[in-house]
């Protein structure tokens, strides 16, 4: 049977489904594993989330991973996606980076670990516990996998809680703006150096209530760009942000987000074509972005356009 020591490695999983003709029937699960409880487990598979009860469970084991960008790739993605959404408040415990940012984003508001934090495990997430108690917030941790896997085992033994599981996925910037065609019939996209009022408006009806750190958070990185589109009338129909950082130059996409009277006309991508021409004249020639593994249409369309996933994170939450 799985242990918690499981966590953030590929598992396969035989779960029982029924009974037919005196003969038990079966159906075999194949991922990461990403929560295991007194209950249930949870494997992300290639066709999405797998929840299954612990009494339906026949057998389950670790299996050899399948290949895997190696830690230090996972660590320098992982560290030029915080200089992309860098919060205000940030300090380091070894080589983990506690960030906090007024509770705007959980991004911008857990401790990244990623590397060696320089001391215990067990010291460390207390730590980072106390860290977030002295800046008034609930402790969150964002643990990037397998990297991180001896992590969510030791909370899962605290009994901290999980959100959603986010992928972390990444594209070739040249074959994606090949695969994504101009579009004459829609607006032209708009890229400018700072937000509009009504463009942080919109990220507001996603992100809600935007604070003063939202500001400093979204314009703080020195190669940074906002795109929106508008129609005829001069009213925002999509938007998107664009920043280039770390040494590889990574493109990093966000707030992808359109208008609810004007989806399904592939806005999403035309902006996501603007934005990838602009990292490419900015040295890009690898983007990413993230996206909740749960957000079934967002991960269809960018895999469509040519983005896999790297690798996963899970953000976890201190109990209360």
């Amino acid at each position: 049977m799985l242990r918690r020591q499981d966590v953030g490695h590929r598992v396969v999983v035989r779960r029982i489904v029924g009974v037919s003709q005196d003969r038990t029937l079966y159906t075999d699960a194949l991922g990461e594993l990403v929560e295991l409880t007194e209950t249930d487990l949870t494997i992300a598979t290639d066709k999405g989330t797998v929840r299954v009860p612990l009494r339906e469970v026949h057998r389950a084991k670790r299996v050899p991973a399948a290949r895997r960008p190696p830690a230090a790739e996972v660590i320098a993605l992982e560290l030029a996606a915080n200089e992309a959404w860098p919060a205000p408040v940030q300090s380091r415990l070894g080589s983990w980076i506690l960030r906090a940012a007024g509770n705007w984003t959980g991004r911008a508001n857990s401790a990244l670990a990623a590397g060696d934090p320089d001391r215990p495990l067990e010291a460390a997430v207390d730590a980072v516990v106390q860290w977030y108690s002295a800046h008034g917030q609930r402790p969150l941790i964002n643990a990037p996998m397998p990297l991180a896997a001896p992590v969510n085992a030791a909370l899962d033994a605290r009994g901290w809680g999980a959100r959603p599981l986010t992928l972390v996925q990444t594209a070739t910037v040249a074959p994606l703006v090949a695969a994504l065609a101009p579009r004459s019939d829609l607006p032209p996209v708009e890229l400018a150096d700072s937000p509009s009022d009504d463009w942080y408006a919109m990220v507001a009806e996603h992100k809600g209530t935007l604070p003063p750190a939202a500001a400093r958070i979204l314009t703080a990185p020195p190669r940074v760009v906002f795109a929106q589109v508008r129609d005829d009338g001069g009213d925002l129909l999509a938007i998107g942000r664009g920043a280039v950082t770390g040494p590889d130059r990574w493109l990093g996409v966000s707030l992808l987000q359109t208008a609810p009277h004007a989806r399904r006309r592939g806005l999403a991508q035309h902006v996501l074509r603007a934005l990838a021409q602009w990292g490419a004249q900015h040295g890009s020639a690898r983007a990413y972005l993230q996206v909740e593994e749960r957000n079934t249409g967002a991960v269809t369309l960018y895999g469509r356009v040519g983005f896999t996933t790297h690798h996963t994170y899970l953000t976890r939450e201190a109990p209360d």
